[in-house]
């Protein structure tokens, strides 16, 4: 009996609860968001006051998407998705799963390799503008350079997997026409 206080049996359901719906998009519009600041800021030359704002909310950003995927990854363990529609072939709900797998490990990575490489440029990661995050890790000017390139190397295979996730969205929506986008969209009830 406790365990079931504890672990819920879980029930299948047609769409995704409304928290994880919320958290989807919610870490979602921020990803987009974080991609395009990061993708503008490093155009800008020298470090003027807006570069250096916009590194700031990119990193505060990052911080955001890695606390909100903690919680997403929680809800996740505690609630099952919904199931696939019986017509999918095994290679892509087998797909299906190692894309979503990826897609919340690099939701966690992403931001912590982010922090580390801020960490290993001696620049401090100071949440919303007030609250000092600790260091990781000490100054180091060899591993700030790796850290940033695995931070971009990450980012865009963040960029290519989301891509394919939309990508088998439209194609479930629109070739299929099985459904499956209503599983993440709110309930019009």
């Amino acid at each position: 009996m406790t365990d079931q206080i504890l672990f819920p049996p879980r029930l299948e359901r047609a769409s995704y609860t409304g928290p994880a719906i919320a958290l989807h998009w919610l870490i979602a519009l921020l990803i987009v968001c974080g991609f395009a600041l990061g993708w503008v800021m490093t155009d800008i030359p020298g470090f003027t006051p807006t570069k250096l704002r916009y590194f700031s909310w990119h990193k505060w950003i990052g911080v955001t998407v890695f606390v909100l995927a903690v919680l997403r990854v929680l809800w996740r363990a505690t609630h099952a998705a919904p199931p696939l529609p019986q017509t999918t072939p095994a290679w892509q709900r087998a797909a299906s799963h190692l894309v979503h797998f990826a897609l919340y490990l690099l939701m966690l990575v992403i931001p912590l390799s982010g922090y580390l490489y801020s960490s290993a440029a001696n620049v401090p990661v100071v949440y919303l503008g007030l609250v000092p995050l600790p260091r990781l890790i000490a100054p180091d000017a060899e591993l700030k350079v790796l850290l940033k390139t695995v931070h971009v190397v990450l980012n865009y295979s963040l960029l290519v997997l989301v891509v394919m996730h939309v990508a088998a969205v439209i194609k479930h929506q629109f070739l299929d026409r099985d459904g499956l986008l209503s599983r993440m969209l709110p309930s019009r009830k």
